[in-house]
């Protein structure tokens, strides 16, 4: 028989599944807590919970962990990758990366990923199979126990596209911001997408303070078309219309994030084209350098592209950054450290 995956159940679900047995509903709260607070590595380092407890606990629940595979530091700045194997032998990676303001991890929500964009190596294979909540949550909780610092930032814009793994996702955000976890600020958290809309419709009723990016990319149907295939399925204008929809349900701004690819979309007149896009929407525009991909021929525009990119943008009263290019002596980028190790 299947095992329940434990430490993807909610409080509430905890607290039944022991008042089944005729546990004490504490007993939940103290499990929580060792799961999701404390971050224990497995059942037997639950040191108040009765002997007897743990035993049948371990029997009776599969607990979720991840072995680490390897890590690349950056000697640059500081940025980790760390590459994880699940149980079923899949590998996945994440990123801790340190800023000033306190550390950030980017993580996985697939193993995989079926969106195809042409610019992004976690696609390169296709998707294996969704990310549970347990797999998600474990890997901020295992860089957090590696590091011994706290993770005050979570992105979920690792290899995957989250909002195709919604309910996980969803149960994931939950977690990680339960006031009896790792409590990590809703507002510190942001989701990804490449724009699977009606999951964005879905998303804004979920009563959560999370930052909504959109990757865009592209400020036309057609050349959005060229760079990422979910926009055979979702217009420009509907993804658009989604993410208004999200802003002003929620009043959480919203970002665009924005791959800058060296003569396809990195000139004055896509400038002022993004800028007409993000204006109604009072987005922030992030602008990512494209980072090179052995199996891609796309390359960044150099400095000077990137500066009057930018440049154009705020003359048209857009709030924009430039991405600091984090861990670029190592395989920084998505998906390039599984697709390296996958290759080997």
């Amino acid at each position: 028989m299947e095992q329940t995956d434990i430490k993807s159940l909610t409080l509430e679900e905890l607290r039944a599944e022991l008042l089944k047995r005729g546990e004490k509903a504490f007993r939940a709260d103290q499990l929580f807590q060792w799961m999701h607070e404390k971050l224990a590595e497995d059942i037997s380092q639950m040191t108040n919970l009765p002997k007897a407890f743990r035993e049948w606990l371990e029997t009776e629940y599969e607990y979720v962990t991840l072995e680490i595979v390897e890590v690349q530091r950056s000697k640059l700045d500081g940025t980790c990758k760390y590459l994880f194997r699940l149980r079923d032998g899949h590998v996945i990676e994440s990123v801790l990366m340190r800023y000033h303001h306190g550390n950030s991890v980017c993580i996985s929500s697939q193993v995989g990923c079926r969106m195809g964009c042409r610019f992004c190596a976690s696609t390169i294979g296709g998707l294996k199979r969704n990310l549970r909540p347990s797999e998600m949550l474990e890997q901020v909780y295992r860089i957090q126990r590696e590091s011994g610092e706290r993770v005050s930032n979570v992105v979920v814009m690792g290899t995957g596209e989250p909002l195709d793994n919604y309910d996980n996702l969803v149960r994931f955000l939950r977690l990680l911001s339960h006031e009896k976890g790792l409590h990590v600020s809703q507002r510190s958290i942001t989701v990804s997408t490449c724009g699977i809309v009606p999951n964005i419709y879905k998303l804004a009723e979920e009563d959560l303070a999370i930052t909504l990016a959109l990757s865009l990319h592209a400020t036309t149907q057609e050349k959005r078309r060229e760079l990422m295939p979910v926009a055979n399925r979702y217009e420009l204008s509907e993804v658009l219309d989604a993410c208004a929809a999200y802003f002003r349900k929620t009043g959480r701004r919203l970002t665009l994030e924005y791959s800058l690819v060296s003569g396809v979309n990195d000139s004055r007149e896509d400038a002022s084209a993004l800028a007409a896009l993000a204006g109604p929407l009072h987005a922030h525009v992030n602008l990512i350098p494209v980072n090179p991909v052995t199996e891609r021929d796309f390359v960044e525009p150099g400095e000077k592209i990137i500066d009057n990119f930018k440049k154009n943008l705020e003359k048209c009263g857009i709030n924009a950054t430039l991405r600091r290019e984090m861990g670029r002596d190592i395989d920084g980028a998505c998906g390039q450290l599984r697709r390296k190790y996958l290759s080997d």
